[in-house]
Protein backbone atom coordinates (compact mmCIF):
# COMPACT_ATOMS: atom_id res chain seq x y z
CA UNK A 1 0.00 0.00 0.00
CA UNK A 2 1.38 3.39 -0.93
CA UNK A 3 0.28 6.99 -0.74
CA UNK A 4 0.52 9.59 -3.44
CA UNK A 5 -0.03 13.32 -3.22
CA UNK A 6 -0.79 15.22 -6.39
CA UNK A 7 -1.15 18.84 -7.24
CA UNK A 8 -3.02 18.65 -10.52
CA UNK A 9 -5.09 15.53 -11.04
CA UNK A 10 -6.11 13.95 -14.33
CA UNK A 11 -8.85 11.93 -12.61
CA UNK A 12 -12.38 11.94 -14.00
CA UNK A 13 -14.26 13.96 -11.39
CA UNK A 14 -17.70 12.60 -12.28
CA UNK A 15 -16.38 9.07 -11.74
CA UNK A 16 -15.04 10.02 -8.30
CA UNK A 17 -18.40 11.58 -7.42
CA UNK A 18 -20.38 8.51 -8.52
CA UNK A 19 -17.93 6.18 -6.79
CA UNK A 20 -18.05 8.30 -3.64
CA UNK A 21 -21.84 8.35 -3.64
CA UNK A 22 -21.89 4.60 -4.13
CA UNK A 23 -19.43 4.08 -1.28
CA UNK A 24 -21.42 6.36 1.05
CA UNK A 25 -24.55 4.36 0.18
CA UNK A 26 -22.69 1.10 0.85
CA UNK A 27 -21.68 2.31 4.32
CA UNK A 28 -25.24 3.49 4.97
CA UNK A 29 -26.94 0.19 4.16
CA UNK A 30 -24.27 -2.01 5.77
CA UNK A 31 -24.43 -0.31 9.16
CA UNK A 32 -28.00 0.36 10.33
CA UNK A 33 -28.54 1.05 13.99
CA UNK A 34 -30.90 -1.92 14.21
CA UNK A 35 -31.18 -4.65 11.59
CA UNK A 36 -34.71 -5.28 12.81
CA UNK A 37 -35.84 -1.83 11.70
CA UNK A 38 -34.60 -1.12 8.19
CA UNK A 39 -36.57 0.63 5.46
CA UNK A 40 -37.21 -1.86 2.60
CA UNK A 41 -35.33 0.23 -0.03
CA UNK A 42 -32.26 0.10 2.25
CA UNK A 43 -32.26 -3.69 2.35
CA UNK A 44 -31.50 -6.27 -0.34
CA UNK A 45 -34.24 -8.06 -2.23
CA UNK A 46 -34.95 -11.38 -0.54
CA UNK A 47 -34.25 -13.24 -3.80
CA UNK A 48 -35.52 -12.12 -7.21
CA UNK A 49 -35.96 -8.41 -7.84
CA UNK A 50 -33.81 -5.35 -7.27
CA UNK A 51 -33.95 -2.69 -4.57
CA UNK A 52 -31.83 0.51 -4.59
CA UNK A 53 -29.45 -1.28 -2.22
CA UNK A 54 -28.91 -4.02 -4.81
CA UNK A 55 -27.55 -1.39 -7.22
CA UNK A 56 -24.59 -0.49 -5.00
CA UNK A 57 -22.16 -3.39 -5.50
CA UNK A 58 -22.64 -3.78 -9.28
CA UNK A 59 -22.27 -0.02 -9.70
CA UNK A 60 -18.93 -0.21 -7.92
CA UNK A 61 -17.75 -3.08 -10.15
CA UNK A 62 -18.94 -1.15 -13.20
CA UNK A 63 -16.78 1.78 -12.06
CA UNK A 64 -13.82 -0.56 -11.58
CA UNK A 65 -14.10 -1.22 -15.31
CA UNK A 66 -14.31 2.49 -16.17
CA UNK A 67 -11.31 3.24 -13.94
CA UNK A 68 -9.25 0.48 -15.59
CA UNK A 69 -9.43 2.36 -18.91
CA UNK A 70 -8.17 5.62 -17.43
CA UNK A 71 -5.50 3.98 -15.27
CA UNK A 72 -4.17 1.67 -17.98
CA UNK A 73 -4.09 4.36 -20.66
CA UNK A 74 -2.02 6.54 -18.36
CA UNK A 75 0.39 3.69 -17.62
CA UNK A 76 0.57 2.63 -21.26
CA UNK A 77 1.76 6.13 -22.09
CA UNK A 78 4.68 5.48 -19.73
CA UNK A 79 5.49 1.89 -20.66
CA UNK A 80 4.51 -0.57 -23.40
CA UNK A 81 5.40 -3.57 -21.23
CA UNK A 82 2.09 -5.40 -20.76
CA UNK A 83 3.75 -7.99 -18.56
CA UNK A 84 4.75 -5.32 -16.08
CA UNK A 85 1.24 -3.89 -15.99
CA UNK A 86 -0.33 -7.33 -15.53
CA UNK A 87 2.11 -8.11 -12.72
CA UNK A 88 1.13 -4.83 -11.03
CA UNK A 89 -2.56 -5.75 -11.36
CA UNK A 90 -1.87 -9.22 -9.95
CA UNK A 91 -0.07 -7.76 -6.92
CA UNK A 92 -2.99 -5.42 -6.34
CA UNK A 93 -5.41 -8.34 -6.47
CA UNK A 94 -3.36 -10.26 -3.91
CA UNK A 95 -3.13 -7.18 -1.69
CA UNK A 96 -6.91 -6.76 -1.72
CA UNK A 97 -7.37 -10.45 -0.88
CA UNK A 98 -4.92 -10.19 2.03
CA UNK A 99 -6.68 -7.08 3.30
CA UNK A 100 -10.03 -8.89 3.19
CA UNK A 101 -8.79 -11.88 5.16
CA UNK A 102 -6.77 -9.63 7.45
CA UNK A 103 -9.95 -7.78 8.41
CA UNK A 104 -11.53 -11.11 9.32
CA UNK A 105 -8.56 -12.01 11.52
CA UNK A 106 -8.71 -8.54 13.09
CA UNK A 107 -12.36 -9.05 14.05
CA UNK A 108 -11.55 -12.42 15.59
CA UNK A 109 -8.81 -10.77 17.63
CA UNK A 110 -11.17 -8.01 18.80
CA UNK A 111 -13.74 -10.59 19.81
CA UNK A 112 -11.22 -12.47 21.93
CA UNK A 113 -11.58 -15.58 19.77
CA UNK A 114 -8.16 -15.48 18.15
CA UNK A 115 -7.38 -19.09 17.33
CA UNK A 116 -5.59 -19.59 14.05
CA UNK A 117 -6.95 -23.12 13.59
CA UNK A 118 -10.53 -21.97 14.09
CA UNK A 119 -9.97 -19.04 11.74
CA UNK A 120 -8.58 -21.29 8.99
CA UNK A 121 -11.46 -23.70 9.53
CA UNK A 122 -14.26 -21.13 9.37
CA UNK A 123 -13.03 -18.12 7.36
CA UNK A 124 -15.27 -17.13 4.47
CA UNK A 125 -13.29 -17.43 1.23
CA UNK A 126 -15.63 -15.66 -1.24
CA UNK A 127 -16.78 -12.13 -0.46
CA UNK A 128 -17.28 -8.60 -1.72
CA UNK A 129 -13.63 -7.52 -1.64
CA UNK A 130 -12.38 -10.82 -3.15
CA UNK A 131 -14.87 -10.41 -6.00
CA UNK A 132 -13.67 -6.84 -6.60
CA UNK A 133 -10.06 -8.04 -6.58
CA UNK A 134 -10.61 -10.93 -9.01
CA UNK A 135 -12.78 -8.93 -11.40
CA UNK A 136 -10.24 -6.09 -11.40
CA UNK A 137 -7.37 -8.40 -12.31
CA UNK A 138 -9.19 -10.39 -15.00
CA UNK A 139 -10.68 -7.26 -16.59
CA UNK A 140 -7.27 -5.59 -16.60
CA UNK A 141 -5.76 -8.55 -18.47
CA UNK A 142 -8.68 -8.56 -20.93
CA UNK A 143 -8.32 -4.82 -21.51
CA UNK A 144 -4.60 -5.07 -22.20
CA UNK A 145 -4.73 -8.15 -24.38
CA UNK A 146 -7.88 -7.75 -26.47
CA UNK A 147 -9.45 -5.32 -28.92
CA UNK A 148 -12.72 -3.47 -28.24
CA UNK A 149 -14.53 -5.80 -30.65
CA UNK A 150 -13.21 -8.88 -28.86
CA UNK A 151 -14.32 -7.43 -25.52
CA UNK A 152 -17.85 -7.04 -26.87
CA UNK A 153 -17.88 -10.71 -27.87
CA UNK A 154 -16.54 -11.72 -24.46
CA UNK A 155 -19.23 -9.62 -22.76
CA UNK A 156 -22.04 -11.19 -24.79
CA UNK A 157 -20.55 -14.69 -24.41
CA UNK A 158 -20.31 -14.29 -20.62
CA UNK A 159 -23.97 -13.27 -20.33
CA UNK A 160 -25.37 -15.92 -22.65
CA UNK A 161 -22.98 -18.59 -21.42
CA UNK A 162 -23.90 -17.98 -17.78
CA UNK A 163 -27.59 -18.07 -18.67
CA UNK A 164 -27.18 -21.46 -20.39
CA UNK A 165 -25.03 -22.85 -17.56
CA UNK A 166 -27.53 -21.90 -14.86
CA UNK A 167 -30.71 -22.87 -16.73
CA UNK A 168 -29.67 -25.92 -18.76
CA UNK A 169 -27.09 -27.95 -16.81
CA UNK A 170 -28.64 -30.40 -14.32
CA UNK A 171 -27.45 -29.94 -10.73
CA UNK A 172 -25.73 -33.07 -9.30
CA UNK A 173 -27.80 -34.53 -6.51
CA UNK A 174 -30.86 -32.55 -7.61
CA UNK A 175 -31.29 -33.77 -11.16
CA UNK A 176 -32.50 -30.62 -12.87
CA UNK A 177 -31.36 -27.07 -13.47
CA UNK A 178 -32.91 -24.50 -11.15
CA UNK A 179 -32.40 -21.03 -9.70
CA UNK A 180 -33.32 -21.72 -6.08
CA UNK A 181 -30.96 -20.54 -3.32
CA UNK A 182 -29.62 -23.84 -2.01
CA UNK A 183 -30.01 -26.11 -5.02
CA UNK A 184 -28.77 -24.09 -8.02
CA UNK A 185 -25.58 -25.12 -9.80
CA UNK A 186 -23.56 -22.26 -8.33
CA UNK A 187 -24.44 -23.26 -4.77
CA UNK A 188 -23.49 -26.87 -5.51
CA UNK A 189 -20.12 -25.82 -6.96
CA UNK A 190 -19.36 -23.53 -4.01
CA UNK A 191 -20.01 -26.34 -1.53
CA UNK A 192 -17.88 -28.69 -3.63
CA UNK A 193 -14.90 -26.33 -3.85
CA UNK A 194 -15.01 -24.43 -0.56
CA UNK A 195 -17.00 -26.67 1.76
CA UNK A 196 -19.81 -25.29 3.90
CA UNK A 197 -17.48 -23.80 6.56
CA UNK A 198 -16.04 -21.27 4.13
CA UNK A 199 -19.27 -19.88 2.71
CA UNK A 200 -21.47 -16.94 3.71
CA UNK A 201 -22.07 -17.19 7.46
CA UNK A 202 -25.82 -16.53 7.17
CA UNK A 203 -26.29 -19.55 4.96
CA UNK A 204 -23.30 -21.94 4.86
CA UNK A 205 -24.92 -23.74 1.92
CA UNK A 206 -24.60 -21.04 -0.76
CA UNK A 207 -22.72 -17.78 -1.22
CA UNK A 208 -23.85 -14.57 -2.99
CA UNK A 209 -20.26 -14.03 -4.19
CA UNK A 210 -19.65 -17.59 -5.32
CA UNK A 211 -17.52 -19.02 -8.13
CA UNK A 212 -19.98 -19.17 -11.04
CA UNK A 213 -21.26 -15.67 -10.27
CA UNK A 214 -17.79 -14.36 -11.04
CA UNK A 215 -18.48 -14.89 -14.76
CA UNK A 216 -21.27 -12.30 -15.01
CA UNK A 217 -19.44 -10.09 -12.48
CA UNK A 218 -16.59 -9.91 -15.00
CA UNK A 219 -19.21 -8.90 -17.58
CA UNK A 220 -20.16 -6.01 -15.28
CA UNK A 221 -16.51 -4.92 -15.32
CA UNK A 222 -16.44 -5.21 -19.12
CA UNK A 223 -19.59 -3.07 -19.26
CA UNK A 224 -17.63 -0.40 -17.40
CA UNK A 225 -14.63 -0.79 -19.69
CA UNK A 226 -16.88 -0.20 -22.71
CA UNK A 227 -18.23 3.01 -21.20
CA UNK A 228 -14.78 4.09 -20.06
CA UNK A 229 -13.47 3.64 -23.60
CA UNK A 230 -16.16 5.99 -24.90
CA UNK A 231 -15.40 8.59 -22.23
CA UNK A 232 -11.66 8.37 -22.94
CA UNK A 233 -12.12 8.83 -26.69
CA UNK A 234 -10.65 12.09 -27.98
CA UNK A 235 -12.34 11.88 -31.37
CA UNK A 236 -15.93 12.19 -30.12
CA UNK A 237 -17.67 15.32 -28.92
CA UNK A 238 -18.91 15.33 -25.33
CA UNK A 239 -22.50 15.69 -26.45
CA UNK A 240 -22.30 12.54 -28.58
CA UNK A 241 -20.56 10.64 -25.78
CA UNK A 242 -23.36 11.44 -23.36
CA UNK A 243 -26.09 10.72 -25.91
CA UNK A 244 -24.67 7.30 -26.76
CA UNK A 245 -24.20 6.49 -23.07
CA UNK A 246 -27.88 7.18 -22.44
CA UNK A 247 -28.89 5.12 -25.48
CA UNK A 248 -26.64 2.26 -24.40
CA UNK A 249 -27.78 2.45 -20.78
CA UNK A 250 -31.50 2.63 -21.53
CA UNK A 251 -31.17 -0.12 -24.13
CA UNK A 252 -29.47 -2.39 -21.60
CA UNK A 253 -32.25 -1.78 -19.08
CA UNK A 254 -34.95 -2.61 -21.65
CA UNK A 255 -33.22 -5.86 -22.63
CA UNK A 256 -32.81 -6.72 -18.94
CA UNK A 257 -36.50 -6.22 -18.22
CA UNK A 258 -37.37 -8.52 -21.12
CA UNK A 259 -34.78 -11.13 -20.04
CA UNK A 260 -36.17 -10.94 -16.51
CA UNK A 261 -39.10 -13.11 -17.67
CA UNK A 262 -36.69 -15.99 -18.43
CA UNK A 263 -33.68 -15.27 -16.18
CA UNK A 264 -34.89 -13.11 -13.27
CA UNK A 265 -33.00 -10.03 -12.12
CA UNK A 266 -31.22 -11.39 -9.04
CA UNK A 267 -28.22 -9.93 -7.23
CA UNK A 268 -27.37 -13.05 -5.22
CA UNK A 269 -27.05 -15.07 -8.44
CA UNK A 270 -25.70 -12.03 -10.35
CA UNK A 271 -27.87 -13.06 -13.28
CA UNK A 272 -27.25 -11.79 -16.80
CA UNK A 273 -30.39 -9.66 -16.63
CA UNK A 274 -29.04 -8.16 -13.39
CA UNK A 275 -25.78 -7.25 -15.19
CA UNK A 276 -27.66 -5.40 -17.93
CA UNK A 277 -30.14 -3.74 -15.60
CA UNK A 278 -27.59 -2.42 -13.10
CA UNK A 279 -24.99 -1.63 -15.76
CA UNK A 280 -27.55 0.32 -17.76
CA UNK A 281 -28.59 2.39 -14.76
CA UNK A 282 -24.96 3.01 -13.78
CA UNK A 283 -24.21 4.15 -17.34
CA UNK A 284 -27.09 6.64 -17.28
CA UNK A 285 -26.01 7.94 -13.87
CA UNK A 286 -22.41 8.41 -15.02
CA UNK A 287 -23.56 10.09 -18.25
CA UNK A 288 -25.63 12.62 -16.30
CA UNK A 289 -22.79 13.35 -13.86
CA UNK A 290 -20.22 13.59 -16.64
CA UNK A 291 -22.36 16.13 -18.49
CA UNK A 292 -23.05 18.14 -15.36
CA UNK A 293 -19.61 18.04 -13.72
CA UNK A 294 -16.93 17.46 -16.36
CA UNK A 295 -18.61 19.26 -19.25
CA UNK A 296 -20.60 22.04 -17.58
CA UNK A 297 -18.12 22.32 -14.68
CA UNK A 298 -20.78 22.29 -11.95
CA UNK A 299 -18.82 21.26 -8.85
CA UNK A 300 -20.68 22.82 -5.94
CA UNK A 301 -21.97 19.52 -4.56
CA UNK A 302 -18.92 17.38 -5.37
CA UNK A 303 -16.58 17.71 -2.32
CA UNK A 304 -18.62 15.46 -0.01
CA UNK A 305 -18.70 12.56 -2.47
CA UNK A 306 -15.15 13.03 -3.76
CA UNK A 307 -13.89 12.50 -0.21
CA UNK A 308 -15.09 8.89 -0.44
CA UNK A 309 -14.50 8.50 -4.18
CA UNK A 310 -10.80 9.39 -4.24
CA UNK A 311 -9.99 6.66 -1.70
CA UNK A 312 -12.89 4.26 -2.06
CA UNK A 313 -11.05 1.12 -0.95
CA UNK A 314 -9.76 2.95 2.13
CA UNK A 315 -13.33 4.02 2.89
CA UNK A 316 -14.49 0.43 2.46
CA UNK A 317 -11.86 -0.83 4.91
CA UNK A 318 -12.61 1.88 7.48
CA UNK A 319 -16.32 1.10 7.17
CA UNK A 320 -15.49 -2.38 8.47
CA UNK A 321 -12.85 -1.48 11.05
CA UNK A 322 -14.45 1.55 12.78
CA UNK A 323 -17.78 -0.17 13.61
CA UNK A 324 -15.79 -3.29 14.52
CA UNK A 325 -13.74 -1.38 17.09
CA UNK A 326 -16.88 0.30 18.46
CA UNK A 327 -18.51 -3.09 18.72
CA UNK A 328 -15.53 -4.52 20.64
CA UNK A 329 -15.67 -1.88 23.39
CA UNK A 330 -17.87 -3.49 26.05
CA UNK A 331 -20.34 -1.38 28.03
CA UNK A 332 -23.62 -1.74 29.91
CA UNK A 333 -26.96 -0.03 29.36
CA UNK A 334 -29.84 -0.37 31.84
CA UNK A 335 -27.94 -3.20 33.45
CA UNK A 336 -27.65 -5.13 30.18
CA UNK A 337 -24.33 -5.84 28.44
CA UNK A 338 -23.81 -3.98 25.18
CA UNK A 339 -20.99 -2.25 23.28
CA UNK A 340 -20.05 1.32 22.41
CA UNK A 341 -22.03 1.27 19.15
CA UNK A 342 -25.10 -0.12 20.88
CA UNK A 343 -24.77 2.30 23.79
CA UNK A 344 -24.61 5.33 21.49
CA UNK A 345 -27.56 4.00 19.50
CA UNK A 346 -29.70 3.46 22.60
CA UNK A 347 -28.86 6.77 24.28
CA UNK A 348 -28.55 9.17 21.34
CA UNK A 349 -30.94 7.92 18.64
CA UNK A 350 -33.62 5.66 20.13
CA UNK A 351 -35.10 8.28 22.55
CA UNK A 352 -35.62 10.85 19.79
CA UNK A 353 -36.78 8.86 16.72
CA UNK A 354 -39.17 6.13 15.71
CA UNK A 355 -37.42 2.72 15.48
CA UNK A 356 -36.91 2.88 11.68
CA UNK A 357 -35.79 6.51 11.76
CA UNK A 358 -33.44 5.83 14.67
CA UNK A 359 -31.83 3.01 12.69
CA UNK A 360 -31.44 5.27 9.66
CA UNK A 361 -30.11 8.21 11.72
CA UNK A 362 -27.43 6.00 13.29
CA UNK A 363 -26.34 4.81 9.84
CA UNK A 364 -26.15 8.40 8.54
CA UNK A 365 -24.11 9.40 11.60
CA UNK A 366 -21.57 6.68 10.84
CA UNK A 367 -21.30 7.87 7.23
CA UNK A 368 -20.58 11.39 8.49
CA UNK A 369 -18.04 10.11 11.02
CA UNK A 370 -16.12 8.25 8.34
CA UNK A 371 -16.31 11.32 6.09
CA UNK A 372 -14.67 13.40 8.82
CA UNK A 373 -11.93 10.79 9.21
CA UNK A 374 -11.25 10.72 5.48
CA UNK A 375 -11.63 14.40 4.69
CA UNK A 376 -7.93 15.27 5.32
CA UNK A 377 -6.94 12.80 2.59
CA UNK A 378 -9.16 14.62 0.12
CA UNK A 379 -8.15 18.09 1.29
CA UNK A 380 -4.45 17.40 0.80
CA UNK A 381 -5.06 15.26 -2.32
CA UNK A 382 -3.52 12.16 -0.75
CA UNK A 383 -4.48 9.02 -2.66
CA UNK A 384 -3.83 5.75 -0.83
CA UNK A 385 -3.03 3.21 -3.53
CA UNK A 386 -3.62 -0.45 -2.78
Amino acid sequence: METEAKGKSSRLLSLDVLRGGTMAAMILVNNPGDWGHVYPPLDHAEWNGCTPTDLIFPSFLFMVGVAIVFAMEKRLSQTADHGKLIWHAFKRMVTLLLINYGIHVFFQFLGGNFNILNILRDIRIPGVLPRIAVVYFICTVIYLKTTPKTRVWLFVSALIGYFLIMTCIPVPGVGYANLNPETNLGAWLDRLVFGTNHLWSQSRVWDPEGILGTIPAIATGLFGIRVGTWLKSKDTEDGKKVAWMFVYGIGAVVIALFWDFFFPINKKLWTSSFVLYTGGLATCALAALYWLIDVYNYKRATPFFVTFGMNSITAYILADIVPGIMGAIKMTYNGQPTNLYGYIYQTVFVPHFTPANASLAAAIALVLLLWVIMYPLCKYKIIIKV
